[in-house]
């Protein structure tokens, strides 16, 4: 006889101790807090054959995108599906999204992912997975209507009713629905102050609106709510510092850089990635970074080969070209070329965005700045194909900007800057640009 969760999923595994046991590992997950792999791991030594534990496992390490898991992920993933038989149909396509996803098939993982979802509309994790699949697939309208299918089936009496809201305002922010994207991001830190989700999809909101100053105040006011033992504070302090440096105080986004986004080691590509994308946007805009570009490329080194998400190959050449590596860059370069010339979801994107991304990192950080500009225009256009949000993505404009800058080419520096200016006109940093355009030479009357 099967068994339910606490929001009703029928569980196939027949220990009320173990169910209750994952609910709360789940409930680690959808706040990001630490630590539910170790948690997990716990269950599966004292019921080692409860195939959710081992999918939930699975998922949680293939959905890091970062190659130096997939050993785990396999492990799990073949444990689950040598207790498929006796699983049920929801565990089922669990373990066959996983199976997909670590197969490289990223597309078909979501959407079985998304079908559990459907068919059992109070599956959070499946929801979850799904909704970090899309993320990373860059779908950003499915951030939204993904979770919006869900919602008709949840009130604030299921369990973890905040947790769909916060991940339901990050979809509208991502679809360009800001007023909305706030409020029900609001709504779900009063339900839950930890929800580090929600906490994210509201300073996404305010990034995408120039909010700086406030977004350094409404992440300082939450702080001590959200982040004790989270795993997600990096991603957040990271916004932080994106508010600091854009409000023009440097020393506190690097700050935020040295105690709490490089704190954890550099353990993982999404750490990684954080990391990569600050030093950058303050080396582009003149600042000193030190010798933290160092620890930062050492650490990227180890998976220069991998090519295993087109994404983290970008934010990997960032790293290279600002420590001065041009063999990494080479090695790097070549890796993506081998990807692209594959098949799958990574080659797609690695041929669209992540191949002539890196090769206009690298002309940058040689001064071509000619070359950046011509690789990365047609690119930035297309940039959604490879994942990451909206604010992730202004590298390829603040890239852009600068290098037109450098070039002396007024026309083009007036293009991105008016552009940049319009989205967000009280911007320390863009109204710099625009200062440094201003005293370039108009080109000639035709």
């Amino acid at each position: 006889m099967s068994k339910f969760d606490k929001r009703g999923n029928p569980i196939s595994y027949g220990s009320q101790d173990a169910i209750d046991r994952f609910d709360r590992v789940c409930d680690k997950l959808h706040a990001y807090q630490a630590d539910p792999v170790g948690e997990v791991d716990a269950i599966i030594a004292d019921y080692p054959d409860f195939a959710m534990a081992h999918a939930f496992r699975a998922g949680a390490f293939a959905t890091a995108t970062d190659k130096a898991f997939e050993g785990e992920a396999l492990k799990s993933l073949r444990a689950a599906e040598a207790l498929a038989g006796k699983a049920n149909e929801r565990e089922r396509l669990h373990i066959a999204a996983c199976r997909a996803w670590i197969d490289g098939d990223w597309d078909r993982g979501v959407e079985l992912w998304g079908k559990a979802s459907i068919a059992y509309p109070r599956d959070l994790l499946a929801l979850q997975y799904a909704h970090v699949g899309d993320f990373f697939l860059g779908y950003s309208h499915m951030l939204r209507d993904r979770v919006a299918r869900a919602f008709p089936h949840w009130n604030r009496n299921v369990p973890g009713y905040g947790f769909i809201e916060g991940m339901y305002a990050f979809g509208l922010e991502e679809a360009g629905e800001y007023e909305r994207a706030e409020e029900r991001g609001r709504a779900a830190i009063a339900l839950n102050k930890q929800d580090g989700w929600a906490v994210h999809a509201v300073a996404h909101v305010m990034e995408m609106q120039g909010r700086a100053k406030e977004g350094v105040q409404f992440l300082a006011a939450g702080a001590d709510d959200w982040a004790p033992n989270s795993l997600f504070a990096f991603h957040i302090f990271w916004h932080k510092a994106l508010f600091h440096i854009d409000a023009n105080e440097v020393a506190s986004a690097l700050m935020l850089y040295d105690k709490n986004i490089s704190a954890g080691g550099f353990g993982q590509a999404l750490e990684l990635l954080d990391g990569s994308a600050l030093l950058w946007r303050l080396a582009l805009t003149g600042h000193n970074v030190g010798d933290r570009w160092k620890d930062l490329a050492d650490k990227w080194e180890t998976r220069v080969d991998h090519a295993y998400y087109a994404f983290n190959d970008v934010h990997a050449m960032m790293a290279f070209v600002g420590a001065g590596r041009e063999d990494a860059q080479k090695r790097l370069i070549a890796a993506a070329k081998r990807a692209a010339a594959g098949t799958g979801i990574n080659a797609m994107m690695s041929r669209e965005v992540g191949v002539p991304a890196c090769e206009a990192f690298a002309a940058f950080g040689r001064g071509d700045y000619a070359q950046t500009i011509e690789l990365l225009l047609p690119v930035r256009g297309r940039a959604n194909r490879f994942g990451g949000s909206h604010a992730q993505r202004d590298m390829f404009s603040w890239t852009m900007t600068e290098a037109a800058v450098r070039l002396g080419d007024r026309a083009l520096a007036d293009a991105f800057v008016d552009e940049r200016l319009l989205g967000k006109p009280e911007s320390p940093v863009n109204k710099a640009w625009a200062m440094r355009a201003e005293k370039l030479k108009r080109p000639h009357a035709a």
